[in-house]
């Protein structure tokens, strides 16, 4: 393996939560592996967003979900994740975060990682650089309030999601230099526009099959989702997708 190589590898750890080990579902689709990710090796990611993506295998997926949590809608999905033992990953809006606290905890407990998603979910781009960092620090304080009881000095789970896809340099190279990475999405179920659960099903499954791999952006708030979600799940194990679980750089053997 060439010294490029080496410093461009994501570190790949152990499954968390497999298949095989999933109580009382032994067909379960479980979590394939776990991924740690970090801002010096992959900054952004998604190519929705940007120009390359996580370092994924054919058909491996990364499930995320925006905007939670939200009463009803987001144990409705936490509920079908821990039925397949499928771990994910949820980008906070701070203020539901704060409304809710209970939700994000429950989460937590139950080994999702939780990234940031600003306060308030303005378009972020559209807004002057100190008002725009400001929201995105409220939000992350709210997160961590509402995770942990209080602040830490930095992001735990340094990772963030920009409302609406809604960046400019600026903002990117803040976020890069405070050790966050960037996500954007690979696949999106469009889970925004009213449809049915059936609908929105056959929607990211014919997306999903011809992307092959990435990752895919889920909104927790969205009832027609957490409908849809059971279904979608045993489909990806029937079509023979592996899901990946996106943690920081160390948390894997640092908080496990």
């Amino acid at each position: 393996m060439t010294r490029f190589v080496v410093i461009l590898i994501v570190a790949v750890l152990p499954a968390a939560a497999s298949a095989e080990s999933c109580p009382g579902n032994p067909q379960a689709l479980g979590t394939e592996r776990v991924m740690e990710v970090n801002a010096r090796v992959t900054p952004r990611v998604g190519r929705k967003h940007f120009p390359s993506t996580l370092p994924l295998n054919a058909k491996e997926l990364v499930l995320t979900f925006d905007d939670g949590p939200w009463p009803g809608t987001t144990s409705k999905v936490l509920d079908a994740l821990k039925a397949e033992c499928v771990r994910a990953t949820f980008f906070l809006l701070g203020r539901n975060a704060a409304a809710h606290p209970q939700l994000a905890r429950r989460a937590l407990a139950e080994g999702h990682t939780l990234g940031h998603h600003s306060y308030s979910h303005p378009l972020l781009s559209r807004m002057a650089l100190p008002r725009a960092e400001a929201d995105i620090d409220r939000g992350i304080a709210a997160d961590e309030t509402a995770i942990y009881g209080s602040r830490r000095s930095s992001p735990a789970t340094p990772f963030f999601r920009f409302p609406g896809f809604a960046s400019n340099r600026a903002l990117l190279d803040r976020l890069a230099a405070r050790g966050i990475v960037v996500f954007g999405a690979d696949v999106w179920a469009s889970d925004w526009l009213p449809m049915s659960p059936e609908q929105e099903l056959h929607l990211i499954l014919s997306r999903i099959e011809q992307a092959g791999r990435g990752i895919v952006l889920f909104h927790d708030t969205k009832a027609q989702t957490a409908r849809m979600l059971p279904a979608f799940l045993r489909e990806l194990k029937r079509r023979g997708f592996r899901v990946v679980h996106v943690v920081p750089e160390n948390a894997g053997r640092n908080s496990r």
